[in-house]
């Protein structure tokens, strides 16, 4: 974490870009598109979209959901309250994840 701090305005500035840089780099996900709406509406998110055919189980096999939404929470906790409400959400499908929940997290 990286702490600047302004004394002639009293104000402290919080940032953790190297370590969300980190876990970009860990995932595979340093060319995914920022977005200034988390839960766009066109996300809609429920436990029907587990992975149901052998080629969604295979292909989330290999995905690290569980961990990627650990490392988002853990940058919530910290320096992001503000996705905390999107990190709530994709959480509740860690048990068993599909393609268009792990879509969602990217």
């Amino acid at each position: 974490m990286k702490i600047h701090r302004n004394r002639q305005e009293r104000k402290l500035f919080l940032s953790q870009k190297k370590y969300i840089e980190k876990v970009l780099e860990r995932f595979d996900m340093l060319d995914a598109k920022p977005v200034k709406t988390l839960l766009a509406a066109h996300f809609r998110l429920s436990a029907d979209l587990f992975s149901q055919t052998d080629e969604e189980k295979k292909y989330m096999f290999h995905v690290s959901y569980a961990s990627v939404v650990g490392s988002i929470m853990y940058a919530t906790v910290y320096i992001r309250p503000d996705i905390s409400h999107a990190v709530s959400i994709v959480s509740r499908y860690m048990d068993m994840p599909g393609k268009g929940h792990w879509q969602t997290v990217k």
